[in-house]
C-alpha cells in the first residue's frame, strides 16, 4: 500500500515534469516552471504539498545543488542556451516522490549539452541496470562515477586513463553528492546509517551518501547521478599539480558558467531485480520531442516498467 501510494506521487509529479518541459521557453522566469509543476500537481492531481523547496535551476544556478531556497528563489530569467535543472516532487497521504529532468531550454541540446547529458544517462542507466537485492550502494556509487568521468573523456572535457582519475577520486569534483537516497514519508528518508548497518566511508564524494547499505527486497531509493560544473570545486582543481594531465581546461573553462545535469528516478528493489514508479522522457530524442510538442504517456497503471530503459 506504501508503494501504491508512492506510485501514485510518482504518476503526478511525472505529469508535472512533462507539463514543464512543454512549456518551457527562452524569456521565462524560473518560478514561473515551478509553478506550472506544483499546478499540475495540485490542480490535476490533488497533490497539495511539495516535500521539499522546488529546485527549478537554469545555467549556471544548475550547479548549486539545493538552489531553490528562499535567499535564491528560483527567480532567474531563463536564456537561450540555458540548460534547465529541475527537481521536484508531490506527497501523497504523507507519501514522496522525488524526481529530477535536465533539458535544454531552447529545445535542443547543444554539442556540449550533448556530451554531458550523455554521461549522466549512460550513469543513470548503468546503475539501474544492476539494482537488485545484496548489491552494495557504495559500489553503485562508484560505477556511476566512472560512467561520467568515461562520457567526459569520450566527449572531449577530459583526457587520461579512466582508472588513475578513480583512484584520485575526481569524480567527486564533476559529482559532489550521493548517488542517491531512502525515499518514503520523508524525501531523504530514515535508514540509512540505522544501528547495525555499515557505517559512512569518508572518501570524497562517498562520505556524502546518504545510506551504504546493501539493498533489499522492497526498498525505494532514489537513482539520481549529475554532473556539474561547479567553479568553487573546478577552479581549484585545474591548478592542482597532482590532477595535472587530466583535465582539457579550454573544455572545462568553456562550460563553467553552465550550471549541471541530474537525472533522478524513484526505484523499488524486488526480489530479483528492480523497477521504476517514475515515467519522463530521459534520451535526448525523446526530450527534444516532448519539448517540440509529442505526447508522452502517464505511467502504465499495475505494469511493472523496467527501469532505465
Amino acid at each position: 500500500m506504501e508503494i501504491q501510494a508512492m506510485k501514485y506521487a510518482n504518476e503526478i509529479a511525472s505529469a508535472g515534469h512533462v507539463a514543464m518541459l512543454q512549456a518551457c521557453g527562452p524569456g521565462m522566469m524560473e518560478y514561473e516552471l515551478e509553478s506550472t509543476f506544483l499546478h499540475r500537481c495540485y490542480g490535476g492531481g490533488g497533490c497539495r504539498h511539495a516535500p521539499y523547496t522546488p529546485i527549478c535551476a537554469s545555467g549556471p544556478n544548475g550547479a548549486v545543488l539545493h538552489y531553490g531556497h528562499a535567499g535564491a528563489p528560483n527567480n532567474r530569467q531563463l536564456q537561450d542556451g540555458d540548460m534547465m535543472l529541475c527537481d521536484m516532487g508531490c506527497e501523497y497521504y504523507g507519501y514522496d516522490s522525488d524526481i529530477t529532468t535536465s533539458f535544454p531550454v531552447s529545445g535542443k541540446f547543444s554539442d556540449d549539452q550533448k556530451v554531458v547529458y550523455g554521461a549522466v544517462l549512460s550513469a543513470f542507466k548503468s546503475v539501474i541496470a544492476q539494482l537488485k537485492p545484496g548489491v552494495s550502494w557504495p559500489d553503485m556509487h562508484r560505477l556511476a562515477n566512472r560512467r561520467i568521468l568515461e562520457g567526459l573523456k569520450a566527449g572531449g572535457f577530459l583526457q587520461g586513463d579512466v582508472d588513475e582519475m578513480m583512484a584520485k577520486h575526481l569524480g567527486a569534483l564533476f559529482m559532489p553528492h550521493g548517488l542517491g537516497h531512502m525515499l518514503g514519508l520523508d524525501t531523504h528518508d530514515v535508514g540509512g546509517y540505522a544501528p547495525g548497518c555499515p557505517e559512512r566511508i569518508m572518501e570524497p564524494g562517498i562520505k556524502s551518501l546518504r545510506t551504504a547499505r546493501v539493498l533489499e527486497a522492497g526498498m525505494v531509493l532514489t537513482v539520481e547521478p549529475g554532473c556539474y560544473f561547479n567553479a568553487f570545486l573546478l577552479e581549484p582543481a585545474l591548478v592542482d599539480p597532482s590532477l595535472e594531465g587530466f583535465f582539457v581546461k579550454s573544455a572545462i573553462e568553456r562550460c563553467m558558467q553552465t550550471g549541471g545535469v541530474r537525472l533522478e528516478d524513484n526505484i523499488v528493489i524486488t526480489a530479483d531485480g528492480c523497477y521504476s514508479l517514475t515515467d519522463v522522457p530521459r534520451e535526448i530524442e525523446d526530450v527534444e520531442g516532448v519539448m517540440a510538442g509529442a505526447p508522452w504517456p502517464r505511467h502504465q497503471n499495475d505494469k511493472k516498467r523496467k527501469a532505465g530503459q
